[in-house]
């Protein structure tokens, strides 16, 4: 299914992308060494039923899961880059944690996913994944308007991190959202431009470049849901929910200080 919003239901993901944007902006503010992972897991329930907003992830329980989900939020810690299942962990200094929210307000949803480092310590290597996740993200954004194809968009996050000398994985990636979190068209990290399909104004998208440092290769943990890398490496992530305006592509997931 695609879905083309009217004016009133884009006016409507508006807010839904800024609620997404300041719980993860919120969050990240929260999320010092020794944190607990079931304790932002917690942060976010609260956030998002205070908002008066529904979680996409509690009830969720696709064929690549083991579901339910069972939370509010995914945390991927070091090795784990997707849909990282809150659990009984401390965060350290140095962890690189990755954030994924995704919430329905007054029926339209929006997405999004941070990575930073946690506490003092920074390695090279780590900033740079992010800041290539970063970039990628931002090469896809630029190349979603309208009369453009989702591979358009595609070999704009591949091109960047495939020049930064990273494997890119096609098995998971973004994806179209509107009044469900998931949704067509398929939009994958790396392709053929003037390839997929054709991009209209109306239309939200979830674009998401994630790495592993060394590998393209994912395992899944014994949980069932947090997807890893294969080598035990390092891993980053980046998101945001756009519309496709006339005007151009209009991100909907900037925190409000941002704005």
């Amino acid at each position: 299914m695609i879905e083309i919003l009217d004016a009133a239901e884009l006016t409507r993901a508006r807010a839904t992308g800024a609620l997404v944007a300041d719980i993860l902006d919120t969050l990240r503010e929260r999320a010092v060494v020794g944190t607990n992972l079931l304790q932002i897991d917690a942060w976010a329930r609260e956030m998002i039923l205070g908002a008066g907003a529904v979680s996409c992830y509690v009830d969720y329980a696709p064929s690549f899961g083991r579901g339910p989900f069972g939370h509010y939020i995914c945390t991927a810690v070091n090795d784990a880059v997707l849909h990282g299942l809150p659990h009984d962990y401390a965060l350290a200094d140095g962890d690189l944690l990755t954030l994924d929210l995704a919430v329905l307000l007054d029926g339209i949803a929006a997405d999004s996913a941070i990575s930073f480092v946690v506490g003092a310590t920074r390695r090279d290597e780590d900033v740079a994944m992010i800041e290539t996740t970063r970039r990628a993200l931002a090469a896809g954004i630029a190349a979603a308007r309208p009369g453009a194809r989702t591979g358009d968009i595609a070999h704009a996050i591949g091109t960047v991190l495939t020049g930064a000398g990273y494997p890119v994985n096609t098995e998971f990636g973004g994806h179209g959202i509107g009044s469900t979190m998931h949704q067509d068209p398929h939009v994958a990290n790396t392709g053929r431009p003037g390839r997929g399909f054709p991009l209209r104004p109306g239309m939200l998208l979830a674009i998401e470049p994630w790495i592993m440092a060394d590998t393209d290769e994912l395992v899944t943990d014994a949980d069932g849901w947090t997807l890893r890398s294969a080598t035990g490496c390092r891993t980053a992530h980046s998101e945001h929910t756009i519309a496709i305006t006339a005007d151009g592509p209009e991100i909907l997931t900037l925190p409000t200080r941002a704005r």
